[in-house]
């Protein structure tokens, strides 16, 4: 990494002089900075707005995040973990298209999280863990994707994937549900399942004892029937006993 005058500065570094009677600030700018990113190397000169990784994690940072980090547009990582930054976090967060590594854990944001994070589907890492977040998690492919710790100790947090419900979630029906409609449906099958069981009873009693009652109680009945049955089997004997014959004859 090389120091050099500049410009157009973007990013300085600033030393303190004392020239009488006051002190002064001498700046100087960082220009040209060599990036390793995913085993790659990537060298930028003078092209510092487009920077790729900004990490200022581990500080004493306070107050909200500067709005102006959110127009790096082609951040690729950013980590402000372990400082003291307060408020929400920016909607504009949306802006950077590029994020696959965000990091805000450790910090004092409070309120929900912006629905524009959602739209981030290139975020691979995510960290917002031990804020003061609250709210449901915005639904989308990419929130939801990541583990419950990404979310941990935001205890007002709610929302898959987290296993705590939202209120709205508990009381609210899913969309394209009738609580209504489901219960009539469901005392319906209930009906049509007991109504089998009674059917399926009487067409036993009806069907078996309807006939073998009759037979039992009328002489005539049963006499008739068992003529009829053995004539039946006399019938398939002669039957048979011809068709085996003539099978025997045309062998022979």
């Amino acid at each position: 990494m090389t120091r050099e005058k500049s410009s157009n500065p973007i990013i300085g570094l600033a030393d303190k002089i004392w020239i009488f009677p006051r002190y002064v600030y001498k700046y100087s700018y960082l220009d040209n900075v060599l990036l390793t990113w995913k085993g790659s190397e990537h060298q930028y000169k003078s092209t510092l707005g487009l920077v790729k990784c900004l990490d200022l994690s581990s500080n004493k940072l306070h107050g909200p995040i500067p709005e102006e980090i959110m127009d790096l547009v082609g951040l690729i990582a950013l980590n402000l973990s372990r400082n003291h930054l307060t408020g929400p976090i920016t909607p504009k967060i949306g802006q950077l298209n590029s994020l696959d590594f965000l990091d805000l854990s450790r910090n004092h944001f409070s309120r929900s999280i912006p629905s524009s994070l959602s739209q981030l589907n290139g975020l691979s890492v995510l960290d917002l863990s031990s804020n003061n977040l609250s709210g449901k998690i915005p639904l989308g492919t990419q929130l939801q994707s990541f583990n419950a710790s990404v979310y941990a100790g935001n205890p007002e947090l709610c929302g898959l994937p987290l296993p705590n419900k939202c209120p709205d979630e508990e009381s609210t029906p899913l969309p394209g549900r009738n609580d209504g409609a489901n219960t009539l449906e469901d005392e319906d099958d209930q009906f049509m399942t007991l109504g089998f069981y009674v059917g399926l009873i009487l067409g036993f009693f009806v069907g078996f004892w309807g006939v073998c009652g009759t037979l039992m109680l009328n002489r005539s009945w049963r006499h008739g029937y068992y003529n009829f049955l053995t004539g039946m089997k006399d019938w398939l004997y002669v039957t048979a006993a011809l068709n085996i014959a003539k099978l025997q004859k045309f062998r022979n």
